[in-house]
């Protein structure tokens, strides 16, 4: 473990040289993209509004990139000559260099989206940014704050490395317990107890997990920041899952002593004569299996891991947004790592109950199967394979009862209940029922009710999958007067499923969006119009929710990104529609 320390300390100085170093081979220290582009507005006496962009040297700007939109047709400002420009994005084209001035025409009222688009001469294209003007007053819209997101990724910019890195572990401590993180805990404790790992070892595999979670975490965050790619999508194939699933039900199988996974005879004998000494599970087989949790049983969408994407995606600067994603991902495995090392020094000697442990990670790496294959899933069926779980559950608590007499009295009751409560998800599931903790709700009046009012929540949507259609929606909207709300959706996100239950389906949510335009964006396919819909907004993924006002504007500041509950989701909604 010392070793493996010491090695990933030496990549972070490494890297931090390379990024410092004065050599023709280092990499371009690229500015962020506010200091890159400086934007202000200033009224004029004349009526007009001067729109001003000071371009650090060696940058640039596009002259066909700028935008104007909620500006009256009549009142669009006519552009500067540009310089002449060959690029390999667009070809030939005009630029804008050190400083340009765009003046709106007297007159001109509202509120108005400007946008535009840089580069820098090294070879970095900057995604298009944006700003809102009320040309009222001609400044900024401010008073609506900013998203967490943006807030985020503003303290990134703001902060030096070492306290952006302390906030975001801080925030991985916090993410620990969210239920996307919590499957990796089964998973890590059969690794470290599954394999009677001693405290040192123990600590040692728990480590390779984490950091190799980690450090996967950081790669596809950094990916995907840079690309644009719809990674979620691509990593929730039914295929991948259902891999991942067959593996821990493999797994599994060997702790309910059906086989034992042994290497071949040759190729264990050589690997124990390599490792004598250092039994108590494999640092590389850890490795392996973090890799495998951090690409498939990764945290869920939030805001800070939006705002760190954010931040990677405006600056350029990878490799403190990977540094930054890295510290998180290492934030999230701490809880997992002390719970498994420190945690297990609280069990007993050495002895029969053992082999009650390994059944009973058999049954947590059954779980995590089931965990993994959710998004894939009906959600009634996901119910009824917990209750076939439980009853198997049930029953071998049962022979395990008569055979420990100790336990007896433990776990008699423990089979009797999860018996029953395994049944009733059985009988539930069987009726459609989708809640875990509420089997037989499917049955009362009440959900009865409570279903219409889900289904006319779900049919107060309409779904998007493309472009074409969500300006059609968008240009309607505007043009009736009418707030917007984007939902971004997806099959795979069990985030998603649970907020259109648990916030959709209150009417008291529903109620308060009467007269609101509902658009579902679905982005469940890793498809061109998935990505362009992901882009149009810089969302990072699903779920996320955007506000559009009356005049086409985004209220930025009020954007959702992840899981909320229902009060959260008015109040926040309440206090959009009061910047109007």
């Amino acid at each position: 473990m010392r070793l493996l320390l010491s090695f990933l300390l030496m990549c972070l100085v490494g890297v931090a040289q390379a990024q410092t170093a004065n050599n023709p081979f280092a990499q371009p220290d690229f500015l962020p993209v506010n200091k890159a582009f400086t934007f202000s507005v200033e009224p004029l006496p004349s009526g007009e509004t001067r729109l001003q962009w000071k371009i650090a040297d060696t940058y640039y700007l596009y002259q066909k990139r700028f935008k104007f939109d909620g500006l009256d047709p009549a009142k669009t400002p006519v552009l500067p000559q540009g310089l002449e420009h060959s690029d390999e994005f667009f070809g030939a084209t005009q630029v804008y260099r050190n400083k340009v001035e765009i003046l709106i025409p007297a007159g001109a009222s509202g509120q108005v989206k400007v946008s535009w688009q840089g580069c820098a001469d090294a070879g970095l294209c900057y995604p298009p940014q944006s700003q809102t003007v009320d040309l009222g007053g001609a400044q900024p819209v401010a008073a609506q704050g900013q998203a967490q997101d943006q807030s985020l990724a503003a303290s990134l910019q703001q902060r030096s490395l070492g306290w952006s890195l302390l906030l975001f572990f801080g925030l991985g401590l916090l993410l620990a317990f969210t239920p996307c993180s919590l499957p990796m805990l089964p998973i890590l404790a059969g690794l470290v107890v599954g394999s009677g790992a001693k405290a040192g070892r123990g600590f040692a595999v728990a480590g390779s997990y984490v950091i190799s979670m980690a450090l996967v975490y950081a790669g596809l965050g950094v990916l995907a920041a840079l690309l644009g790619a719809n990674l979620q999508a691509l990593l929730q194939q039914p295929w991948l899952l259902g891999s991942f699933a067959a593996l821990f039900i493999l797994l599994s199988l060997p702790m309910f002593g059906f086989f034992e996974l042994q290497l071949p005879a040759a190729l264990r004998d050589r690997l124990e004569t390599a490792g004598r000494g250092r039994k108590g599970g494999s640092l590389i087989g850890a490795g392996i299996l973090g890799a495998l949790s951090g690409l498939l049983v990764g945290p869920c969408m939030t805001a800070p891991l939006a705002g760190a994407l954010l931040y990677i995606a405006q600056s350029g600067n990878a490799v403190q947004g990977g540094l930054v994603l890295f510290v998180m991902g290492l934030g999230i495995g701490v809880p997992l790592l002390l719970l498994v090392t420190v945690g297990s020094r609280f069990l007993p000697k050495p002895g029969a109950w053992m082999n009650l442990m390994k059944g009973l990670f058999g049954f947590l790496f059954l779980g995590t199967a089931l965990l993994l294959v959710r998004p894939v899933l009906d959600e009634s069926l996901w119910v009824g394979l917990w209750g076939v779980l439980l009853i198997i559950l049930a029953c071998t608590l049962w022979q395990q009862a008569q055979t420990f007499l100790r336990a007896k009295t433990l776990f008699n009751p423990l089979s009797l209940l999860a018996g029953l409560w395994g049944c009733l998800l059985l009988v539930g599931a069987a009726g459609g029922g989708t809640d875990l903790w509420q089997p037989l709700q499917v049955y009362t009046a009440k959900t009865v009710a409570g279903a219409s009012t889900a289904s006319a929540a779900h049919d107060a949507f309409i779904t998007i999958k493309d472009p074409a259609s969500l300006d059609r929606e968008l240009a309607s909207a505007k043009a009736d007067g009418q707030w917007v709300m984007l939902d971004y959706y997806a099959d795979w996100c069990v985030s998603c499923k649970v907020m259109e239950k648990q916030v959709f389906g209150k009417p008291q949510v529903m109620e308060a969006l009467q007269g609101v335009r509902l658009l579902r964006l679905d982005v469940t396919a890793d498809n061109v119009a998935s990505r362009e819909l992901l882009s149009r907004y810089q969302v990072p993924g699903p779920p996320s929710f955007v506000w559009i006002g009356p005049n086409g504007i985004e209220r930025r500041g009020q954007r959702i990104t992840g899981e909320v509950n229902a009060q959260t989701f008015l109040n926040n909604w309440n206090a959009t529609r009061e910047l109007l």
